[in-house]
């Protein structure tokens, strides 16, 4: 292996150490030994030297100097776990003064990538004692001195349980990592290679009956080819995958980002994401919105505030990606900030850093959107997320249950360790300080044309009922209908389906309580825009006995606006409902104003009046008995009929 001279974080090299070092012996035969180490040393034959080291370490167990110069030479080679037991023995042997302190620095970063926190703390108080106040390595030292107080505080509280590794067929290659699933469960996507020697490619395996897990498979021809592949993120629905590909003919960068849709069980070929997203420099580590519209990623372009930093875009109307942005403080960092991972509920972003306080390397921190560009400071997972390992990164299933992520077998002082060890995905019962803000939940179904009964290409939008705000919009896919849609608890959604030459369907769904928060399948029959068609819709909304529309209805009123500007020729009837409650002329009259509290929004919004008009029908019309609460709010209603 190549010999690297210079050690990490300004330490010295071995050469050095090997000039500089004085033994503190007068004795001829350890002095003799020393002497022979040290010109081994000098001409570079480390392994001869480390040899000499150990005889004298044998025979003059009290010296301490042979264990930090043999400690240096270890290092050197990259064999850390040796050269942290010997610079920790040796430094214990000598008296605590300045000669030493690149020493003690040494030793708590060797310690510290060991997790042994209080060798570490007890070295880096020797270093900051012993060192000039010029020395690099201060900051360093106080910074590592809070990460080991952190880290102390964190195990003795830890945040959940250890994450158990997932079982076979899973974790039968080499190396698998960012784990992702859709937000029904039903597949997971990671990278994995299946030998040391293979490259990366992009895997799924699908959820059984029983709730285990298939085989894993090549995601599709199409998607893995003979360069690497992999980082991949997949959106809520299953139908969007973005993933990193490194060194492609016509490539932005040396790494870049990639989109591919499916299409029944067929993904489109991957296409580049062009200049808005992709950079000259390293582009990877996507994760995705619930509809795949916003798209977050790791990169090492110029003008981050660190090595790396986290980014964002969004796709525009016309199917181009915005310019990327820097997600800014407080999220990206002085550090490595890297491997963002945004909830389902797309309120809550994980990501790991080593800018910020924590167990000493990259850890997994969790932040939360709290408008716009703006969001919460970052929390420290915690212990046993967080361990004095790199984390690499981490997935919450959207109900907030179950979480996932990829380790490597834990580095332990004293035990030889491969050099590349396997990286494995773990799963975890998700602790409450740990979930995203929102837990979701997800409707999915089929879209299909009322008369034909065939599956049809439809867009599904969702709206937020309180702030008009589109949060979701997604296509049902034209070879089978399907569409999912995400949606969080403690909100109520307007959802929208609708396709050219069809009357749109207007759904409601209200979680603002959390009496029922269950996954729903609702499949969709749009009726073509055809003289006698009606729709109701269910997004109009009046206190009891009024007929002044209420400020929510705006999100729905606006969309028969846009519905009507569409279709220039239609003329058509708004017609109100009620139920059975009360006198029957009562009745007549309120669903009549409330018909035209409609109509007059529609003229104000430009509708001429002679595509428009409205009656009440009272309770002469229900759509359902009259026997049941649900019944009821079913016929107090509004629709809109083509004439």
């Amino acid at each position: 292996m190549p010999i690297v001279l210079l050690l990490a974080m300004g330490s010295l090299s071995p050469l050095h150490v090997a000039a500089q070092a004085k033994l503190s012996t007068t004795n001829t035969k350890a002095r003799n030994l020393w002497e022979k180490a040290q010109e081994q040393a000098k001409a570079r034959d480390f392994n001869k030297a480390i040899e000499t080291l150990t005889q004298l370490n044998q025979k003059f167990p009290s010296l301490g100097e042979p264990y930090v110069l043999r400690g240096s030479l270890l290092k050197a080679m990259g064999e850390n776990q040796q050269a942290f037991e010997a610079y920790r023995d040796g430094l214990a042997k000598l008296p605590v003064e300045a000669s030493h302190s690149n020493d003690y620095f040494t030793l708590g970063e060797l310690a510290m990538t060991f997790g042994e926190y209080e060798t570490a703390a007890e070295s880096y108080k020797k270093y900051l004692k012993t060192a000039a106040k010029s020395q690099r390595n201060g900051p360093r030292a106080q910074r590592q001195l809070l990460n080991c107080e952190f880290a102390r505080k964190a195990m003795a509280a830890p945040t959940g349980i250890q994450p158990e590794r997932l079982a076979e067929p899973l974790n039968t290659f080499r190396f698998q990592y960012f784990p992702a699933l859709t937000a029904d469960s039903r597949f997971l996507l990671f990278t994995g290679r299946p030998t040391a020697e293979s490259g990366e490619d992009l895997f799924v395996s699908r959820q059984n009956k029983d709730g285990s897990m298939g085989d894993p498979a090549s995601i599709s021809a199409a998607i893995n080819t003979s360069y690497n592949e992999g980082a991949g993120s997949i959106s809520g629905d299953g139908k969007t995958l973005v993933f990193a590909s490194c060194d492609r003919p016509s490539s932005v960068g040396n790494c870049d980002l990639y989109i591919s849709r499916r299409t029944g069980n067929v993904w489109s070929k991957p296409q580049n994401l062009g200049r808005n997203v992709n950079s000259p420099e390293w582009d990877s580590q996507p994760t995705l919105s619930a509809d795949g519209r916003t798209l977050y990623f790791t990169s090492t372009r110029r003008g981050g505030k660190g090595q790396e930093d986290i980014y964002v875009t969004t796709l525009n109307a016309d199917g181009n990606w915005a310019p990327a942005r820097n997600l800014g403080a407080p999220v990206n960092t002085s550090g490595k900030d890297m491997a963002p991972f945004i909830h389902a509920s797309g309120t809550t972003l994980y990501y790991v850093t080593d800018g910020l306080v924590g167990m000493g390397g990259l850890d997994v921190y969790r932040c939360e959107q709290l408008a716009a560009d703006k969001w919460s400071s970052p929390q420290n997972l915690g212990y046993p997320l967080n361990t004095f390992e790199n984390e690499a990164s981490l997935f919450i299933s959207s109900d907030n249950r179950r979480g996932f992520c990829s380790r490597s077998k834990t580095t332990v002082p004293g035990v030889k360790q491969e050099r590349d060890r396997p990286v494995e995905l773990f799963g975890f019962e998700v602790p409450k300080e740990v979930r995203a803000r929102e837990t979701s939940t997800y409707t999915q179904g089929r879209v299909f044309d009322a008369f034909t009964k065939k599956p049809i290409r439809a867009d599904v939008q969702l709206y937020d009922l309180n702030t008009d705000e589109l949060v979701q919009y997604v296509g049902s896919d034209a070879e089978n209908g399907e569409y999912t849609v995400v949606l969080n608890e403690g909100r109520q959604y307007a959802m929208y389906a609708a396709a050219d030459k069809y009357l749109m369907r207007s759904l409601s769904f209200d979680y603002s309580d959390k009496r029922s928060f269950d996954p729903l399948t609702l499949d969709i029959y749009l009726e073509p825009v055809r003289s006698g068609r009606s729709i109701v819709l269910n997004n109009l909304f009046f206190d009891s006995k009024e007929f002044a529309l209420k400020p929510k209805s705006r999100t729905e009123l606006n969309r028969l606006v846009a519905f009507m500007k569409q279709y220039p020729d239609i003329q058509v009837e708004v017609s109100g409902h009620t139920d059975d409650v009360g006198s029957d002329d009562d009745n007549q009259v309120l669903s009549q104003n409330r018909a035209k509290s409609v109509y007059t929004y529609l003229l104000s919004q430009g509708v001429k009046a002679q595509r428009l008009r409205f009656k009440g029908y009272g309770e002469t019309k229900p759509l359902n008995p009259n026997d049941s609460d649900e019944h009821r709010q079913q016929n107090r209603r509004i629709e809109l009929r083509i004439l």
